[in-house]
């Protein structure tokens, strides 16, 4: 199924944009009942995974239409990856909640419940905006002083967490900061690290046997979340290769996004 609608994240002539892959969001809306108006909703805005060097499609377009089959707004942010190094990701992903929470009324959402989700890498992504969006504020955005990245949930999916402990994801340390990046930038980037009492409640699903991606990554994020004082559902399934998206081919496994429904719908 299409996007019901696509836009860039940045205008033309921005040098954020290129030629390969253009930053962009795609907007999957729910149907409308035609007999009664739907009150204002919540937005969830994807981060596909992809070693953040691509954004794996099972992650992306396919969960937006999951998103708005349940009556939540899905909006897939296509942000860039390598060759584009750390801070290109984070500005486009907070690009495209600030893009969401300006569009509330259009979207026919609550700006208060915009809520980040991602993949893999894209759970890096989507855990670096939820527990320090204001690491960079990019000087080009001019939406940055009227509207907040700080997600008001966030939901990480067999998430890379830390960049500082063995149990990272060489990949995409490598893709995002370069293989010559400091031990300084990899603990900056331990989002593990930077959780704090402002970290938006979280929803956390791994796989205990994930052979690319350590479950200890989504352990150390629920951990710091306990220590931090901040809400966090965490469902760790005994067996599940990587990278399963929905999961839809495996009975067990697929209940995850049921869980996940609850946990949104059960927001206040």
């Amino acid at each position: 199924m299409p996007a019901d609608k696509t836009l860039f994240l940045w205008p033309d002539g921005s040098p954020h944009n290129y030629e390969k892959d253009r930053p962009r969001m795609e907007i999957f809306l729910p149907k409308e009942e035609s007999d009664k108006p739907r009150t204002p909703g919540m937005a969830v805005v994807v981060c596909p995974g992809g070693g953040y060097g691509g954004r794996a499609g099972h992650e992306g377009p396919v969960i937006g239409e999951f998103l708005a089959a349940n009556g939540i707004v899905g909006i897939v942010c296509h942000y860039r990856v390598s060759p584009n190094r750390h801070p290109a990701p984070m500005t486009d992903a907070c690009r495209a909640v600030r893009m969401t929470r300006s569009m509330a009324k259009e979207l026919n959402i609550d700006d208060h419940k915009v809520a980040i989700m991602g993949f893999s890498a894209g759970g890096h992504l989507a855990s670096t905006v939820a527990v320090q969006p204001n690491l960079h504020v990019d000087k080009l955005d001019d939406l940055a002083e009227k509207f907040p990245a700080r997600p008001d949930r966030a939901i990480l999916c067999y998430p890379v967490i830390t960049m500082s402990n063995p149990k990272t994801h060489g990949g995409s340390v490598n893709n995002l900061l370069g293989k010559d990046a400091t031990d300084e930038m990899k603990k900056q980037m331990s989002s593990e690290l930077q959780v704090n009492n402002q970290t938006p409640p979280t929803f956390i699903f791994h796989t205990w046997d994930d052979g690319a991606v350590p479950v200890q990554n989504a352990l150390l994020y629920a951990n710091a979340c306990a220590a931090a004082g901040v809400k966090c559902e965490m469902h760790i399934y005994e067996t599940g290769r990587h990278g399963v998206g929905l999961a839809l081919d495996n009975p067990r496994l697929k209940s995850w996004s049921g869980h996940l429904i609850d946990w949104l719908k059960a927001w206040k």
